[in-house]
Order: C-alpha cells, then structure tokens, then sequence
C-alpha cells in the first residue's frame, strides 16, 4: 500500500468512528466518508476538485491563549496546518507536523481525536479548489515561544477573550471546541 493510501485509509477509519454533538459536524462528516470513498486521492492536492487536509488550533497548556497565524493565501487569521504529505503516517501526525513546522515548537501534545471539521473553498495551485480540513487541539507549554515560519505573513499568540477582529467563524467554532474540551 502506498503512503497516500495508507493515509486514505487512517482518514477514513478515523472519520467512520468519530462523532459530535452538533448535527452539522456529523453531516460534514458523512460528506468526507463520501468523498473518500468517491476519490483515492483524496488525501493529495494534485486531486483538484479537493482533499482533505490536516490542521490543529494551537493554545497553551492553561487554555488561556491562542497562536494564530496570518495566512499569506486568504489574509486571515487562521489556525495552523495544511497538505498531508507521502510521509505523515496519520491525519493526525500531519496536524502535528504542520504544527511543529509553523510554529516552531517541538514539544506539543495533540489530541487522540479531531476537535471539529471545516470544508471551505480555497485558492490551491492556482485555481479554486476546496479543503476538507479535519482539525485537532494541540497544547504547548505556557512557556513555549513560537518562531514565525516562511508560509505564515504574521504569528501571534492572542488571549482567547482578545481575539483578532475579525476572526472566520470556523475558528471561533474551534477556539469555543477546544475551551469546551477541557
């Protein structure tokens, strides 16, 4: 099997026996099992029409503030992450890939399960396409200082009663699932 199927295949099992307490949630992901089992190559942005993607919300170990990070593509504050990758192993280690390499801390403890979903259209390759992004909590220490990556504009912690205005809806939704989570 290769990488980007064996990639596929963690989705998939992941998404089959995750759930959530808002219908929505579950209804996007019903959609993501359909689109998996639609597309191989889901997992891959050479697949045009979408795929899926991997990212996780970022705070420190107290809950009290969030790193977010400017997104060069659409100009909003966003959390970290992005394309899976032939190396990740999971969906889950490529959040926590992407958040070691914007974020520039190592030490980072990342939730087992995905906090919500987000499927949204987006400028990928040069054309519009959409991400189906599966998003995780990752924790940090309170003391762990971030260093700004070349694939971010701008990288800030913000307490999460002090966020930037404005701020996409899909992470307040995250910012409120991960508060929730504790």
């Amino acid at each position: 099997m290769t990488p980007l199927a064996q990639l596929h295949a963690d989705a998939f099992d992941v998404l089959r026996h995750w759930t959530h307490d808002e219908p929505q949630q579950r209804v996007l992901r019903d959609q993501y099992l359909e689109f998996l089992r639609e597309h191989p190559d889901a997992m891959s942005r050479s697949c045009a029409i979408g795929h899926l993607t991997s990212s996780a919300l970022v705070m420190d170990e107290h809950r009290t503030r969030v790193l977010l990070t400017l997104h060069p593509k659409v100009g909003r504050w966003l959390q970290l992450g992005g394309h899976n990758e032939d190396g990740d192993a999971s969906i889950r280690a490529a959040a926590l890939r992407e958040t070691r390499e914007e974020s520039g801390i190592e030490d980072v403890t990342i939730s087992a399960a995905p906090l919500r979903l987000d499927r949204h259209p987006v400028p990928c390759g040069g054309r519009m396409s959409e991400h189906l992004d599966v998003q995780f909590l990752a924790l940090v220490p309170a003391d762990a200082k971030a260093v700004m990556s070349e694939e971010s504009d701008d990288l800030q912690w913000f307490p999460v009663d002090a966020l930037p205005d404005p701020l996409d809806p899909s992470v307040r939704a995250l910012v409120d699932a991960a508060l929730g989570a504790r």
